[in-house]
């Protein structure tokens, strides 16, 4: 198993800081990839060298999905920033683990930047064999709920050995320290961001999908996986449906749940009403088409999709869940309901539907707060001054 490394005009980093950006998987889709992704790729070129090491690529599967495997090495090429494959095959692979403490001990790493459970793990402990001055494990939402050995692995090997714990919601750092029993020193809370919207392409997504005019129009985009709970929102959509027989829900992305969710659509009778669009790669243009975003997901850190939503100046309805109360302030910038409670989603949705002004006005207050508040250079920036910030801390000297 040999490593896989795209070399640009970045390998001679002189005196700036050397950065590694771990995460399991190279995508433009899915929120702690796509992070991780855009943090590499917009890092200070002056200030930092930065690469991009994910530790299951290259991976067949990958490899043959295509479109987005391939968008991202498009990005990190542009950015000049170095991608460092270590073919991880297994939960525990001991070849490339050591793989990846060989690169750090030799290009002399000042920061690893870990994301999400696995690779804050293997991170965290590599990263402290090979030296490495700065570690930092960044989670993306806290769901460890009956799982003691993951928290017992929080708590004990990454919040102890890492520099510091990130959580990207203050629920997230509450149950870190209240549930895991970790030092509240340890953790940190720094919000999410994300870049602007590409701008409209001018085309007619309603027309093209053949939505008759004034329409209602709400929508989804995200992994279809178990923790978005999609179904709630098929359930929802009929009940809405009595009301309004025109109305078109629209799901964007692919995933495990796929399958299940279409049959359920079949089940309850809105398969003229549920469109799965898939993966897109047009998603402004089609968040353009909606007059409500949904998040109905029974967990979540702080979610990109609805920063996306809010950068489109649309209304929200989401659920009360982790991060998102941090993001959608009630009667603000969107409505927030239960998990797993598809009347509620329903009677928030409808209060939009019913009142297109208020709707408007919340949408336009939330693209507001999403361009003050949660962008991803932002982002960037912070997580810049914390590098500069903790290596200070650590009197290491400046190359």
């Amino acid at each position: 198993m040999a490593a896989c490394m795209r070399r640009t005009s970045l390998d001679s980093p002189g005196d700036r800081l050397r950065v590694v950006t771990l995460v399991d998987y190279l995508s433009c889709v899915g929120g702690a990839e796509h992070l991780a992704l855009l943090i590499a790729t917009r890092l200070n070129p002056d200030r930092f060298a930065s690469t991009l090491c994910v530790s299951r690529w290259p991976h067949p599967a990958r490899v043959s999905a295509g479109a987005s495997s391939q968008q991202a090495l498009e990005q990190l090429d542009a950015a000049g920033v170095r991608l460092l494959g270590l073919g991880r095959r297994h939960k525990v692979d001991l070849q490339a683990l050591t793989m990846l403490g060989r690169f750090l001990h030799r290009e002399r790493v000042d920061v690893l930047h870990a994301h999400k459970f696995g690779s804050n793990l293997w991170g965290t402990l590599v990263g402290k064999i090979a030296r490495v001055p700065v570690v930092l494990a960044h989670e993306h939402t806290w769901s460890y709920e009956g799982q003691s050995l993951r928290r017992f692995l929080d708590r004990e090997l990454i919040a102890r050995g890492a520099t510091r714990f990130i959580a990207v919601s203050r629920e997230d750092r509450r149950r870190m320290t209240e549930v895991e029993g970790i030092d509240p020193r340890h953790t940190l809370f720094i919000p999410n961001g994300v870049p602007p919207s590409a701008p409209p392409s001018g085309r007619d997504i309603r027309a093209e999908l053949g939505i008759e005019s004034g329409a209602p129009v709400i929508g989804a985009v995200g992994v279809h996986r178990p923790q978005k709970a999609l179904h709630v929102l098929l359930r929802a959509a009929a009940i809405l449906a009595e009301e309004w027989p025109s109305l078109q829900v629209l799901m964007v992305g692919d995933g495990p749940e796929r399958v299940a969710l279409e049959r359920l659509a079949g089940e309850l009778r809105v398969v003229d009403t549920v469109r799965f669009l898939g993966s897109r790669s047009d998603v402004s243009d089609i968040l353009r088409a909606l007059d409500v975003a949904v998040c109905c997901s029974d967990f979540e850190g702080s979610p990109l999709a609805v920063m996306e939503y809010m950068d489109a100046a649309l209304p929200v309805v989401a659920t009360e869940v982790g991060g998102v109360p941090d993001l959608i302030e009630p009667d603000v910038h969107g409505l927030l309901v239960p998990p797993r409670n598809p009347s509620a989603l329903a009677h928030a949705i409808a209060e939009l539907l019913r009142d297109p002004a208020r709707a408007r006005s919340m949408g336009a207050r939330g693209q507001e707060r999403r361009r003050a508040e949660f962008d991803i250079d932002v982002l960037v920036h912070r997580l810049e001054d914390l590098y500069l910030e903790l290596l200070s801390d650590r009197n290491r000297p400046s190359r």
